[in-house]
């Protein structure tokens, strides 16, 4: 596309969109472009529009119901011929099916999205499975520009007909998450945590499939390490919640809540071993900044971790949902500061080569001929 073109940037909640949309955002400003965000209204918009760009909120909700759905689609229509943008990049899995359904009822020229993760790829019913993948393939007849964040679920869309996905994956800014030394002083003065404690961190919104239960009852077998627990549960999350496990757990203070965190590069620099037992992933930005901050990961042998985690060199992957495993895990790495530190070396290296913002901002946008 020729410079001056107008994109509009669709994601299903302000989490979304300022965690992992912002850095694309960006990227189109720099290359000339305007860019214009919509998201579910929320708190987190402030930063975006801090940053300079105009973000417009719109009812779109995580939710199935076809009132909700509809309401949302109608105001995406609307949105999108008062706007008139020339393309259209759409995020997440329902936000992104209606994102990309409008834009072809408004007649934007072009549409984009980018897969974080296909629902059917979730644990759940075969029914709830086969309703996921129908939208993605209806929804890959309406794009023009397919990119997922993992490598596997590229194939998947390729394989099962979806689209012609391009893989350009996820990345942080190694300037800001790497290992820093004065951070790490800094935060575990404020914690009042003594340099020689091992410290286990996991850094995700408070929802089940995060695999918070079993990395509590993991760490009740790693005696000589205490957890970190950075994250909350949003109020658009469903499921199964997770406090009742954090009431039941018996690791007394070895257990430290520090809630959202708005600055989680500092949390990791202070911690020695990062885990992420999660059920499903699509490509967690959590792996790759503590990859960045130079620590260890103990995560899940599914799609998207698998991928980033090499294991027995980056870091250990693990059977999802399993206890003993991950306890070994994280046992092993408490006890061996010199294996922390090889296989945390190797995890920052390999993560500058493959999940550097710019790279992945820079693929993104190129995909999408911008």
């Amino acid at each position: 596309m020729p410079p001056g073109v107008k994109i509009l940037e669709v994601a299903n909640v302000d989490f979304s969109l300022r965690h992992f949309v912002l850095p694309i955002m960006r990227g189109i400003r720099e290359r000339g472009h305007e860019v214009v965000g919509a998201s579910a209204d929320g708190a987190l918009l402030a930063d975006i529009r801090a940053d300079g760009f105009r973000v417009v909120p719109v009812p779109l909700q995580r939710s199935a119901s076809p009132r909700v759905a509809f309401r949302a689609f109608r105001a995406l229509v609307t949105l999108m011929r008062e706007e008139r943008p020339d393309l259209v990049h759409a995020h997440m899995p329902l936000s992104g099916f209606l994102a990309r359904a409008a834009a072809r009822a408004a007649r934007v020229p072009r549409v984009a999205y980018t897969g974080h993760g296909f629902l059917f790829n979730q644990p759940g019913s075969r029914r709830r499975r086969a309703a996921s993948l129908a939208m993605e393939w209806v929804g890959g007849r309406l794009t023009d520009t397919l990119m997922t964040v993992s490598t596997e679920e590229a194939r998947d869309a390729r394989r099962l007909g979806i689209g012609r996905a391009v893989a350009v994956g996820n990345g942080r800014d190694p300037q800001r998450f790497r290992p820093d030394p004065a951070a790490r002083a800094s935060v575990r003065a404020e914690l009042d945590i003594p340099e020689d404690r091992v410290v286990v961190a996991v850094v995700s919104r408070l929802v089940r499939h995060k695999g918070h239960p079993e990395l509590l009852a993991a760490m009740e077998q790693v005696p000589d390490a205490e957890l970190w627990v950075v994250g909350e549960r949003l109020e658009s999350d469903h499921g199964e919640p997770v406090e009742p496990y954090f009431e039941r757990s018996a690791l007394g203070p070895r257990l430290r809540r520090l809630g959202y965190r708005r600055d989680p590069e500092a949390v990791l620099a202070a911690a020695d071993v990062f885990a992420l037992p999660s059920h499903f992933e699509g490509l967690p930005m959590s792996v790759i900044e503590a990859m960045l901050c130079g620590l260890p990961v103990v995560a899940s042998d599914i799609r998207g971790p698998r991928e980033q985690v090499v294991d027995g060199e980056t870091g250990f992957l693990v059977p999802p949902t399993a206890v003993a495993p991950l306890a070994e895990a994280l046992r092993r790495l408490a006890g061996d500061r010199a294996l922390r530190a090889h296989m945390g070396a190797a995890g920052r290296a390999r993560a500058e080569a493959l999940y550097d913002e710019r790279l992945v901002v820079a693929r993104t946008l190129d995909a999408m001929g911008l």
